[in-house]
């Protein structure tokens, strides 16, 4: 088992790591405080500064050819494999923007690997060229309102056949990345067939943004933050007419797609979440080295040696787990991998921010002012602990997994 960066990929790591410190990080903090200053007073569009700080950065990123490294086995890519995009997550992890600046953000990185892997010629030649370049956003519709959506089995979103077509009606929130005004895309969870067998009762469709039907009913709040211009929106489908031809793979095959979108997608969050405490680590490191209170550093105060210790022994335990999951993952495929991905959700969120609390609480009042990222990563991976499933449900899967191998033997 070989968890190490491979030759292939340490320069690049290298190269991101640099820029994502050096010139990305600057610009994060700039990029947020505009949020909701555009002339129209519309928080979901993005004002001039914001759009020249992302077209200066990736136009940077593309001329050193740092550009969609997600793409693992494909020639549209580097053909990186999973271990290896592991390292390059965990580095564009650690600033808001980063991911986005490298064509590498979520959720358009599983939604082009869904068209990627199981969009026909059609599909792919619509939607996939201007996302492969950064032109256009996308946002993948599963939760819903009024069901508890971590048993997916319940998603009711009704997708009725009528021709040569289907007609969709129901309400999706947490839509994320639906509030950007570039977000041209919808891919969704429909119910094609209520009575069937329960993972062949829904299908995955392609619904463009503005088609008619579609009405934004509003911005859902993570921690009384409407997060523009990204936004998690909740949208209601009235009579949406959806072509049979852009269905994903076939009709009762939504739960095959799914399994295939979010098991690397779960993967990249887990390993941007430990960029995340490596980034919370430093801070917190420096702070202690450089803040006195009572005549000494912080670093010689109280418990800090032991915190900043447990920190960096529970980051790197929660990145061979995510690294081993990556490798699973790249040698017996997802299926194989599946316990393992339940694993690292549950671990690395809670290490994540665990780490982040400890450097907010060195801050002081500033760790939790937006005069510091501590603060939106606190936020960011709180809500990673529901997004791609809550806790409850992964320590489920890890359970039945460890107690399958003892099952026979109970009888």
């Amino acid at each position: 088992m070989d968890l190490g960066m491979s030759d292939r990929v340490r320069p690049l790591v290298e190269q991101v790591r640099q820029m994502v410190m050096e010139e990305i990080a600057p610009l994060d903090l700039v990029y947020e405080a505009e949020v909701g200053r555009h002339p129209s007073g519309d928080r979901f569009r993005h004002t001039e500064r914001q759009l020249e700080i992302l077209s200066s950065l990736k136009a940077s990123a593309r001329a050193r050819g740092l550009w969609n490294f997600w793409l693992t086995d494909s020639e549209k890519g580097f053909g990186l494999t999973t271990v290896e995009y592991a390292y390059l997550a965990e580095e564009m992890g650690k600033v808001g923007i980063a991911a986005e600046i490298f064509n590498c953000n979520a959720p358009d990185t599983g939604n082009m690997e869904v068209l990627e892997r199981y969009g026909t010629e059609a599909q792919k030649a619509r939607w996939l060229p201007d996302l492969l370049d950064g032109v256009t956003r996308s946002a993948y519709l599963m939760t819903e309102p009024d069901i508890a959506s971590s048993d997916a089995t319940q998603i009711s979103l009704s997708a009725a056949r009528d021709g040569d077509a289907y007609v969709l009606n129901g309400e999706k929130h947490w839509a994320s990345g639906a509030g950007d005004p570039r977000c041209a895309l919808y891919i969704v969870m429909t119910c094609t067939d209520p009575q069937g067998e329960k993972h062949a009762r829904h299908t995955m469709m392609l619904v463009p943004a503005d088609a008619d039907g579609i009405e934004v009913l509003r911005p859902m709040h993570v921690y009384h933050t409407d997060d523009a211009p990204h936004g998690h929106m909740h949208i209601r489908f009235t009579d949406v007419r959806v072509p049979a031809a852009d269905v994903v793979l076939g009709e009762g095959r939504g739960f095959e797609v799914a399994q295939g979108r979010l098991g690397p997608g779960r993967i990249h969050h887990c390993m941007r979440a430990i960029g995340q405490a490596e980034y919370a680590l430093e801070l917190m490191c420096r702070r202690a080295l450089t803040r006195e209170a009572f005549g000494k550093p912080l670093a010689q105060l109280g418990a800090n040696h032991d915190i900043i210790a447990n920190a960096r022994m529970e980051i790197e335990m929660a990145r061979l787990l995510c690294l081993k999951t990556a490798w699973i993952m790249d040698t017996q495929g997802v299926r194989a991998a599946q316990p393992w991905i339940s694993q690292i959700k549950v671990v690395a969120p809670i290490m994540a921010l665990k780490v982040v609390d400890e450097a907010v609480q060195m801050h002081g009042a500033s760790g939790i002012s937006q005069d510091f990222p501590l603060a939106a990563m606190w936020t960011r991976l709180r809500t990673l602990r529901l997004a791609d499933g809550p806790d409850a449900v992964h320590r489920r899967q890890v359970a039945r997994a460890e107690l399958r191998k003892y099952s026979n033997q109970a009888r």
